[in-house]
C-alpha cells in the first residue's frame, strides 16, 4: 500500500509556546499509526529545531515549509536545504499555491527546488493544483499538467518516486469550499495517470498523492476513501486538535 499521510501545515500561525502545546495535545492522544500511515507536522522555520524532540518517531515527522532555490549565498532570511539537512529534517513543502501566489514562485523555480531537496535526501512535498477560473473554465488537467511536466518530469525514474504530491485546489484553500470526493478523485487519477504515461504504471501507483483544501475531521473520511487520495495536506484544522486526530483517524489502514 502507498503511504497514507497526514500532513499539518501550521503556515504562519502559533507562538512557540501555543505549538508546544498543540503538539503536545495532538501527540499525547495520537492514535497507533499502522504500517503504510504517516502523520507530517510542517512547522514555522524557528521551531524545527526546538520542536524536534517533542514528536516521537513512532507518532510522526517535521517538515519545512518551504526552502530556497539556492543552495546557498547572500540570501539574508532564507533557508537553504542544507540548513534542514543539518537538523534532520526528512521533508519540505515546495510550491503551495500562497508561495506561488504570494512571492511569483514559477514552475521553473519549482523545479530547482525539488532537485536541491532530492540531492540531500529530503522529500520533497510537491503542490500541484490549479485557481478558480481554470475550473470554471474546466481547463484544470491542462493547467495542472504543465505544472508536473515543468516541475517535476525532468526528474528519472528513480527520483520521481521520493516525491510525494499534494493537490490543492487553490480555491478550496482556507475558503471553506472543498472539492467533492468525486472532483478530488478525478484530479488525482488524472495526475497518477500523467505519471503512469511518464514513467510507468508501477511507478504511479506507488506515489502518494495527497489533497489540501479545506479538509476537515468532518469530510477527511469521505474524501480518503477516494481510491487515489492518500491523504491530506492539512491547513486550518491541523491547528485543532480535536479535527486533526479525526483526520489521522480517516487515513487507509492496510487491509
Amino acid at each position: 500500500m502507498r503511504k497514507q499521510i497526514a500532513a499539518a501545515n501550521w503556515k504562519m500561525n502559533k507562538t512557540l509556546q501555543e505549538g508546544q502545546q498543540l503538539l503536545h495535545d495532538i501527540v499525547s492522544k495520537m492514535p497507533s499509526l499502522t504500517n503504510g500511515q504517516h502523520v507530517i507536522f510542517a512547522l514555522p522555520y524557528p521551531y524545527l529545531g526546538i520542536l524536534k524532540s517533542k514528536v516521537p518517531v513512532q507518532s510522526g515527522q517535521l517538515a519545512a515549509q518551504n526552502c530556497h532555490h539556492a543552495s546557498s549565498g547572500a540570501y539574508t532570511g532564507e533557508v537553504s536545504v542544507s540548513m534542514l539537512k543539518s537538523l534532520e529534517i526528512p521533508y519540505c513543502i515546495v510550491g503551495h499555491s500562497e508561495r506561488r501566489e504570494y512571492f511569483h514562485e514559477t514552475n521553473a523555480q519549482l523545479a530547482v527546488k525539488v532537485n536541491l531537496c532530492l540531492s540531500v535526501g529530503i522529500t520533497p512535498i510537491f503542490c500541484c493544483g490549479e485557481p478558480l477560473s481554470i475550473r470554471e473554465a474546466n481547463n484544470q488537467n491542462s493547467y495542472v499538467g504543465t505544472q508536473l511536466d515543468e516541475s517535476l518530469f525532468h526528474l528519472d525514474a528513480a527520483a520521481i518516486q521520493h516525491v510525494v504530491i499534494a493537490y490543492e485546489p487553490i480555491w478550496a484553500i482556507g475558503t471553506g469550499k472543498t472539492a467533492s470526493s468525486e472532483q478530488a478523485q478525478e484530479m488525482h487519477a488524472f495526475i497518477r495517470s500523467a505519471i503512469a504515461n511518464k514513467y510507468s504504471a508501477e511507478i504511479a501507483n506507488g506515489i502518494s498523492i495527497l489533497y489540501g483544501g479545506s479538509v476537515k475531521g468532518s469530510n477527511a473520511g469521505e474524501l480518503f476513501a477516494q481510491p487515489d487520495v492518500d491523504g491530506g495536506l492539512v491547513g486550518g484544522a491541523s491547528l485543532v486538535p480535536e479535527d486533526f486526530l479525526q483526520i489521522i483517524a480517516a487515513l487507509k489502514k492496510e487491509s
